[in-house]
């Protein structure tokens, strides 16, 4: 099967309502391209999974300012002012999780776990609504159940013919371990090179199941 996507394409596999996780921290290792792309394709009620809100015009602020998101899913969004207004006024359902056991969460789901256990939280507001298992030692933790998602978008800076990745720098961030729990993933990368060694790979092949070329051949 031919991996490699055109936008119109990409914008094929959009749906309303979708769950979608987006990699990146701050913008930095965002899929700028895919997010454009989406915001192209208009599709409404997205649930979306992110480190944080991007900015108004950047990442996924740009999806907020245009509608197009029902829930937010993330560990911040002091960056974007116009999802804290979308948030007071009822128009924006945002759900803030500790950034480590947001990660956690997504990375058990990629590993096939139910969830993770986290002291994170524990004797604060962050306990209701939540299970506590304490353990022989006494101690008590939260459980987080595994998070995962209907599509995630990913950058990447490398890829082979076949959709191994690699990842430029602090750009890598959540993007390895998003690609691990979606059940489609695409991934946005700046160049497609005839081979890679594999010790340098990241992401293999079998988690990436279409790619864009956002960058150079």
């Amino acid at each position: 099967m031919n991996k490699w996507i055109e936008k119109e394409q990409f914008k094929g596999l959009l749906k309303d309502n979708q769950s979608i996780m987006i990699g990146g921290f701050l913008t930095c290792g965002t899929p700028e391209l895919l997010i454009d792309w989406v915001v192209e394709s208009n599709v409404k009620g997205l649930t979306i999974l992110c480190n944080d809100a991007g900015y108004p015009d950047k990442g996924v602020g740009k999806l907020i300012k245009n509608n197009q998101v029902k829930k937010l899913i993330a560990t911040h969004i002091g960056t974007n002012p116009e999802a804290g207004k979308l948030m007071s006024a009822g128009l924006l359902d945002v759900e803030l999780i500790p950034q480590g056991t947001f990660i956690e969460q997504i990375r058990a789901k990629g590993g096939g776990l139910g969830g993770v256990l986290t002291p994170t939280g524990i004797h604060t507001p962050a306990e209701k609504g939540n299970k506590i298992v304490t353990l022989s030692d006494g101690k008590s933790y939260i459980l987080a159940e595994a998070i995962g998602a209907d599509l995630a978008l990913i950058n990447a800076y490398n890829s082979n013919h076949l959709g191994s990745l690699t990842y430029s720098g602090t750009a890598r961030n959540f993007n390895p371990v998003m690609a691990t729990a979606a059940d489609m993933v695409i991934a946005v990368v700046e160049h497609k090179v005839d081979r890679l060694d594999p010790e340098v790979v990241i992401t293999p092949h079998i988690f990436i199941d279409y790619v864009v070329l956002g960058g150079h051949k």
